[in-house]
């Protein structure tokens, strides 16, 4: 049975929408290493629509040369979850359907690798909501937005989780690791 770990970045208001914010701190490698080690071999990738609809223009064109995590991305097999979307042309990408927890369970409980999740904050809060997120990776950047789509909305469940970890990166960056509680 596969598991679920999620990436995401956040302000420390909890803001993880549109995260153009963190080109404004220095990208420490140490950060990426750690990023990097979330997706070892045999890793799929689960998207929300929004966020398939950026990665895939984004990543798609991209070498090895140009970003040493674009073969990841570009060769991986990709699941999008997406009541709307008709087709996905992104090399290896296949079209879950709409949000089900019964097809997600199915899906973990028939691949033997991660299944990596950056960003799709909507796909994420349900996948919380449900019990699903198996490692929950944190990327606090110091910012606070005072605005925007927070990871853990009002009214939302409440979701035990145990630290597994901690970073500290140059440019105030800190990386806070979850399992399921």
């Amino acid at each position: 049975m596969g598991k679920i770990a999620v990436h995401e970045f956040i302000t420390l208001d909890g803001v993880n929408e549109s995260p153009s914010w963190t080109f404004d701190y220095p990208f420490d490698p140490k950060m990426g290493q750690t990023i990097a080690s979330l997706m070892p071999p045999g890793t799929a990738i689960l998207l929300g629509r929004k966020t398939y609809e950026e990665f895939y223009p984004a990543w798609s064109t991209r070498t090895a040369e140009d970003d040493p995590g674009a073969p990841f991305f570009n060769e991986s097999p990709k699941y999008v979850v997406s009541g709307t979307l008709e087709s996905a042309d992104w090399n290896n990408s296949t079209i879950v359907g709409p949000y089900s927890a019964e097809a997600i369970r199915s899906l973990k409980e028939s691949f033997d690798g991660n299944l990596y999740v950056s960003g799709s904050g909507t796909l994420v809060r349900a996948l919380l909501a449900d019990g699903l997120v198996d490692e929950l990776h944190l990327f606090v950047f110091p910012l606070t937005l005072g605005s925007g789509t927070r990871l853990f909305g009002d009214g939302g469940p409440q979701t035990k989780l145990e630290l597994a970890g901690t970073d500290a990166y140059d440019g105030g960056v800190v990386h806070l690791a979850y399992r399921a509680g």
